[in-house]
């Protein structure tokens, strides 16, 4: 509801990149859930890499946060201790990694078959004229390769469908 003599409320919508660190520890720990000095440690153990500001406060993002949770829940509900939560983010990144390799191939792939198939378009569209088919066979053969059977030989048989 508008007041009288105040301006209308305006809402500013902000955005902020998931990479970027903005969570004080305090904040990231209870977003968390968990105790600062788990993320502490966690960082000690290298399983998180908060960002630092100028000043050497470390800063964490959401990307952060939702890894924080990731292995609470690994440690909590799965029972893996923190060896077992290092050797499972190593096989993800491992994993994560094979995906974007076997994607970049795949795109690759497909970017050489599309350019060989133009390529013989190209070669058969050129070659139409001098090519000629040979009886009982699938080899496409230079017509200037061919040598000319005898006149009465040069019957071409004509397969008609029935």
């Amino acid at each position: 509801m508008a007041h009288p003599g105040r301006p209308p409320r305006t809402r500013t919508r902000i955005s902020v990149d998931v990479e970027r660190g903005v969570f004080m520890i305090s904040v990231a720990a209870e977003l968390a859930d968990m105790h600062p000095q788990t993320l502490r440690m966690y960082e000690a153990r290298g399983l998180i890499e908060p960002q630092r500001s100028p000043k050497g406060t470390r800063l964490y993002s959401q990307a952060d946060v939702e890894r924080l949770r990731r292995i609470q829940e690994m440690t909590t509900e799965l029972g893996l201790n923190l060896a077992g939560v290092e050797r499972v983010l190593e096989l993800e990144a491992q994993l994560e990694g094979a995906r974007r390799r076997l994607e970049q191939l795949e795109a690759r792939s497909r970017r050489m078959r599309e350019e060989l198939e133009a390529e013989l378009d190209s070669v058969r569209r050129s070659m139409r004229g001098e090519l000629v088919p040979i009886r009982h066979s699938t080899a496409i053969v230079r017509a200037s390769d061919v040598r000319t059977p005898p006149r009465s030989a040069r019957r071409i048989p004509v397969e008609r469908e029935r």
